[in-house]
């Protein structure tokens, strides 16, 4: 680069107290001989329970490129990741997993990239043997019904691990919403991307926060946030639906004047009732997601709330609400 860059790495934390000072050792050994960049590191505690706020306000009083950020309470990663992007101030933002599964060695190609003229460079998981067999297929499907039901398509096996030009994260800076699906609001901002491969490591410490519930509802989030097809699909399930019920009305209506009354069918008529009755309270659950979304967004309360921030520079600043409509 023509002239030193600065680029801000981003870290969620939650109850990762274990692999703080792995990945504060990581990141040193990543950076240390990447020329031309300075870097800073933002690290976000959102509400550990653990040792973990303490651990990385211990490294942010010795070195002067780590800020922490402490959240009020658990607000949830895609909140805690707004938190550390809005808080980032380099000319670049690299968002990274505090559990390393993402490689802090890939940051130097990232920049690489970044340096020819590219405003968002990918990292794509070439291989998640790390990751249990049920994780790998569903998130497979996800990714598979996401990109043909919504118009805006996530990269297949393309995590929250990216670098993104100041351009980009002053555009993610003015999207208002409250429920965020940070991998959809990447998406959708565009710009001008290219893609770096690398495989998945595991774990080095600790264990995942992502429960299997969790992972659903994640995923059922980031569905109804860029699609309203599931919408529009219970339309068409319902016309499918009347025209049977049309059509089996008029063979019942034939059938009676050709052959008879029968007996009426007790087990046929609780089958279809129950059947019909199913169809109606998903269509409704469904309904209700989106009017669930509406109304948290209608109450405009902030994404996060910081209760203070540590570095070197700035020891303790008072509670910050964090305000996303920009204009």
């Amino acid at each position: 680069m023509n002239t030193e860059k600065k680029v801000s790495i981003v870290a969620p934390f939650h109850n990762e107290g274990e692999n703080v000072n792995l990945f504060y050792q990581a990141i040193n050994q990543a950076t240390q001989h990447i020329g031309g960049v300075t870097f800073e590191v933002v690290c976000v505690d959102d509400g550990s329970s653990d040792d973990t706020l303490q651990k990385l306000i211990e490294i942010a009083q010795t070195d002067p490129r780590y800020i922490v950020v402490e959240l009020s309470r658990n607000f949830g990663k895609e909140a805690a990741l707004t938190a550390g992007i809005d808080m980032a101030t380099g000319d670049a933002v690299i968002p990274i997993d505090a559990d390393l599964q993402d490689p802090p060695e890939l940051i130097v190609d990232l920049i690489s990239e970044w340096a020819k003229g590219f405003e968002v460079v990918l990292a794509r998981r070439i291989d998640r043997s790390s990751d249990t067999y049920l994780k790998r297929k569903t998130a497979k499907l996800f990714y598979q019904f996401h990109n043909r039901v919504s118009s805006v398509k996530i990269p297949e096996n393309v995590g929250d691990f990216r670098l993104m030009d100041r351009v980009v994260v002053d555009a993610l800076q003015r999207l208002p919403e409250k429920q965020r699906f940070m991998k959809g609001l990447f998406a959708w901002v565009g710009f001008k991307t290219t893609t770096l491969d690398y495989v998945r490591h595991p774990r080095l410490a600790g264990k995942t926060n992502f429960s299997g519930w969790k992972l659903w509802n994640f995923a059922l989030e980031g569905i109804t946030s860029f699609s309203s097809t599931p919408l529009k699909l219970w339309t068409y399930i319902g016309g499918i639906g009347a025209c049977a019920s049309l059509i089996y009305a008029i063979y019942i209506v034939v059938r009676t004047l050709i052959h008879g009354i029968d007996v009426p069918g007790y087990a046929s008529l609780l089958v279809a009732i129950l059947f019909i009755g199913s169809l109606q309270l998903i269509s409704v659950g469904m309904l209700g997601e989106y009017i669930g979304r509406m109304y948290m967004e209608s109450k405009n309360r902030p994404v996060y709330i910081v209760r203070r921030k540590y570095n070197l520079a700035d020891q303790g600043t008072t509670a910050v609400i964090a305000d996303k409509d920009r204009a």
